[in-house]
């Protein structure tokens, strides 16, 4: 049971097993055929697996390897980008290298294409029309690789430009700290860094920024606290902007409120998209009161993500989740307007225990809001809504929430 393995087969089997990983300085989860398709193209994985069996001394697949190592480095790397955005000199010694090794590549293959006899000269000229093929396509990351630089410090300009009409400038963030604080959640799960970290300071600017960032092209994706297990936070493209609204906080007393349909008042509170929950559970527990929305990220997630995600807790099964206790909500739409959406006739308690859920949309032009958070002139839209439980879920979660009010439990 015990006795030793022979050595010569010890070292036949590591020769016949592949190696999982040869692409050089790669660091992140993906495997080397993840990165030869996102590189090179999704058929190249295949021309590579083909080429493995024909390998001679390895040495162009190396060469290979290690321009596509230098490449995905540099795009896993927002310090290392930094850098070369930041050195032209150095980024054109890099590029400069990365095209020598391919010249390498070629030269060989051109050496062994003319060293070979006539009888094998099929067999090469198909192995020499492969290696072709990726070497082209190995030029072609070469150069996108290139050209992304320029693109990205001319998108940076002009989102500088554009969005510094609505926010200060240091709210505007593409340092490497904050693209890589913002790239997932508590997923773990990194698929694209960020382009931009925004972090306004009112929820006035709110709606400006989502318009800016629509006429730029890029994808919104909204942050709280960064807790979430549903990878709602986590960019899924190269040019995204995470608009972190942490800052968000401010936080009203409980109030006893008249919601609309109801016959008496009901404790409510305000709250901000970036206020952490467990301030508003000690300011409900203080006024004698219980806070619905209990998730165990108590201490580090906030209302707006709380509401996105519909969160609940062990609360939950008394007094329902976060959608339940939603008396009335203000968000950004995809357009850029400001929604209020108040919840009429409220059943106090379970949506789904309520036969119907009733609901006034008022869509507002973004500089409607003033500074005081309240809305001037009148509304550019309205709408009632009587849904089923599973479409104001679907109408919760599709925009991004700034102001909320909560009804509270006694």
């Amino acid at each position: 049971m015990n006795a030793p393995i022979p050595l010569d087969l010890i070292d036949a089997a590591a020769e016949q097993t592949p190696r999982l990983r040869e692409i050089p300085y790669n660091y992140t989860s993906f495997s080397d055929r993840e990165i030869v398709i996102r590189l090179l193209g999704d058929d190249a994985w295949a021309i590579v697996e083909d080429l493995r069996g024909e390998r001679r001394t390895g040495r162009s697949a190396r060469m290979l390897y290690e321009v596509l190592g230098d490449i995905w480095v540099v795009q896993r790397n927002p310090y290392l980008q930094d850098d070369l955005l930041d050195n032209p000199k150095r980024r054109r010694m890099l590029i400069e290298a990365l095209e020598h090794r391919l010249t390498e590549v070629e030269r060989r293959r051109d050496e062994a294409r003319l060293a070979d006899t006539s009888a094998a000269d099929a067999a090469e000229a198909l192995r020499a029309d492969k290696v072709g093929r990726l070497l082209e396509r190995a030029r072609g990351a070469v150069g996108n690789f290139e050209a992304a630089f320029e693109h990205t410090r001319s998108l940076r300009q002009k989102t500088l430009r554009r969005l510094a009409r609505v926010t200060a400038r240091d709210n505007i963030r593409f340092d490497a700290m904050s693209r890589v604080s913002h790239v997932t959640d508590a997923t773990d799960w990194r698929v694209e860094y960020p382009f931009v970290v925004l972090t306004p300071d009112t929820e006035h600017e709110i709606a400006g920024l989502v318009e800016g960032c629509i006429d730029l092209g890029l994808t919104i994706i909204a942050r709280g606290g960064g807790t979430g297990y549903t990878g709602g936070a986590i960019p899924l493209t190269p040019f995204s902007a995470v608009i972190n609204t942490e800052k968000l906080e401010q936080l009203g007393p409980v109030e006893r409120v008249r919601l609309p349909g109801l016959d008496s008042d009901v404790p409510t509170i305000q709250s901000g998209a970036g206020v952490v929950t467990r301030r508003v559970t000690d300011a409900a527990e203080h006024a004698g009161l219980v806070f619905a929305v209990d998730p165990t990220s108590l201490d580090a997630s906030c209302i707006g993500g709380n509401i996105a995600m519909n969160a609940g807790g062990k609360k939950a099964v008394l007094w329902g989740t976060a959608l339940d206790n939603l008396a009335w909500w203000r968000m950004v739409d995809p357009d850029g307007n400001w929604l209020e959406v108040t919840r009429v006739g409220h059943n106090l308690g379970k949506i789904h225990d309520a036969p119907l859920a009733r609901f006034e949309l008022r869509w507002y032009a973004p500089a409607q809001l003033s500074q005081d958070g309240t809305m001037r002139g009148s509304a550019i839209r309205e709408q009632v809504l009587e849904k089923s439980e599973e479409h104001t879920s679907e109408l919760q979660s599709r925009f991004g929430i700034s102001y909320a009010v909560f009804c509270l439990k006694k």
